[in-house]
């Protein structure tokens, strides 16, 4: 399996959304200054992950901006990862929230998860998440939450899946390394696939934290850990490869975040 775009392939080309006020490591030469590019593909991107969640049922109309976009909180703020078609256009993405300062549970976005909120898990739940802050500022890298995942219907169940999520790792390590959470569906295998390649549950005190139901995603969920530099060994090989590829990729930076129609605060979802 192949899974970095050949020099002349027009499907499976990747690029990254940088946000305005990034620091932008030399491990990526590929940088543009483009506003209003980096602002077409945001809003491609929004309109992608809300035409697929609302037809997995995940969201309601009324919660899409007038022209379809499902915005979420992060967006402006966060990396992107997006894979194009033949035609140029988006068919999936992810997004990369690294956090930065001094962070406190209640500052993140998994602390939105229904979990925060259950009485039997409420504090096992923030306890685990703190030790995950609290590991990335041991070995001095970032703490990031990954959601926001994406894909069109005919690439389900193809190696495109497999791509974006093991480019989140190439992406990572270019970036520095991280600790990261994300928030997995049962839908599409998309938690399956995550745990294949490296994701772990999340722990505290030997406990692992249990998957749960979100009523407003309508489905079950769960919560899973990675470290940027431990994946699954077998996929070492192909993270390595999409990171040499990442590092030349484009790189659209955009300009300072703005108000756009955002009528929630959910925590990351990989739908």
């Amino acid at each position: 399996m192949n899974l970095v775009p050949g020099v002349n392939a027009d499907h499976g080309r990747l690029l990254l959304l940088a946000p305005a006020d990034a620091v932008i490591p030399n491990t990526l030469t590929g940088v543009e200054w483009d506003p209003q590019r980096h602002g077409d593909l945001l809003a491609e991107l929004q309109r992608l992950r809300g035409r697929v969640y609302l037809e997995d049922g995940a969201i309601e109309r009324s919660e899409l901006s007038p022209d379809g976009r499902y915005v979420q909180p992060a967006d402006e703020r966060a990396w992107h990862l997006i894979t194009l078609n033949g035609h140029g256009e988006i068919c999936g993405c992810a997004r990369y929230m690294a956090y930065s300062g001094r962070l406190h549970f209640d500052d993140t976005g998994v602390s939105n998860a229904p979990l925060s909120r259950a009485f039997e898990w409420a504090v096992s739940f923030q306890t685990a998440v703190e030790s995950e802050i609290e590991l990335a500022n041991r070995l001095g890298i970032a703490y990031v939450e990954v959601g926001g995942w994406a894909l069109a219907p005919e690439l389900r169940c193809t190696s495109e899946a497999l791509r974006i999520a093991l480019g989140m790792f190439s992406m990572a390590r270019l970036l520095g390394g991280c600790i990261g959470l994300t928030t997995a569906t049962g839908r599409h295998c998309s938690a399956s696939i995550l745990r294949r390649i490296g994701g772990q549950p999340l722990m505290t005190e030997g406990l692992e934290i249990p998957r749960y139901f979100d009523p407003h995603y309508d489905c079950q969920m769960e919560i899973l850990r990675f470290e940027s530099a431990r994946p699954n060994p077998r996929f070492e090989r192909w993270i390595e490869e999409l990171k040499n590829y990442l590092s030349a990729a484009p790189v659209i930076r955009g300009s300072v975040a703005s108000e756009q129609f955002a009528p929630r605060a959910p925590a990351m979802t990989a739908a």
